[in-house]
């Protein structure tokens, strides 16, 4: 059995990878050089049920969306120049909200290049020369990060290299950016 598409894009096993994968696909649609993005995951039966003139303008008729049970949400633009974790750390999401995920972009290095980062940029303080540092490396990648978590704790990421950029190049897993889904998983703490 094959596990793509008519259209190519990879099959989705449960709802929240199918939800990672149509981010990323938005995501891939806007192009690269975008800023993050983040999304309330909510339930779309009871989004249908609740908020019905919200569940029209979205185009879901009575019917619903085929095999999707979580509609992302596009939350309003982050601020720029706040730190990631800083701001979601000023999160709270009313108990409609099933889940929640987030679109970054960021430079990686393989992890040979990662173990020659000279000492002096790894200190406190030294942030925008390690940023810098790996801009200008030779080996870095850029990357989109997709990343959603659930209430109950379930996670599920989806990474797309720029230079493989295709739907069939995705890689997904639930523990490839702990980082962030533990940051964003502290949105639902109380």
């Amino acid at each position: 059995m094959d596990n793509l598409s008519t259209d190519g894009t990879p099959l989705a096993s449960n709802p929240l990878t199918q939800a990672v994968l149509e981010l990323d696909e938005y995501a891939a649609g806007l192009g690269w050089d975008q800023p993050s993005r983040l999304f309330a995951l909510v339930d779309t039966a009871q989004l249908r049920e609740e908020e019905p003139e919200l569940a029209g303008q979205l185009g879901f008729d009575d019917t619903g969306r085929p095999g999707t049970s979580l509609t992302p949400v596009e939350q309003d633009e982050l601020p720029t120049g706040a730190p990631l974790d800083e701001f979601l750390a000023t999160i709270a999401w009313p108990d409609s909200v099933a889940g929640c995920a987030m679109t970054v972009e960021r430079l990686m290095l393989p992890q040979s290049a990662e173990d020659a980062i000279p000492e002096e940029l790894q200190s406190e303080g030294a942030e925008d020369q390690l940023t810098r540092w790996v801009a200008e490396h030779p080996e870095r990648q850029e990357v989109r990060m997709t990343v959603a978590v659930l209430r109950d704790g379930t996670r599920e990421s989806a990474l797309r290299l720029r230079e493989k950029d295709a739907s069939t190049e995705v890689l997904t897993g639930a523990g490839l950016v702990p980082g962030l889904a533990e940051a964003l998983a502290a949105t639902f703490e109380e």
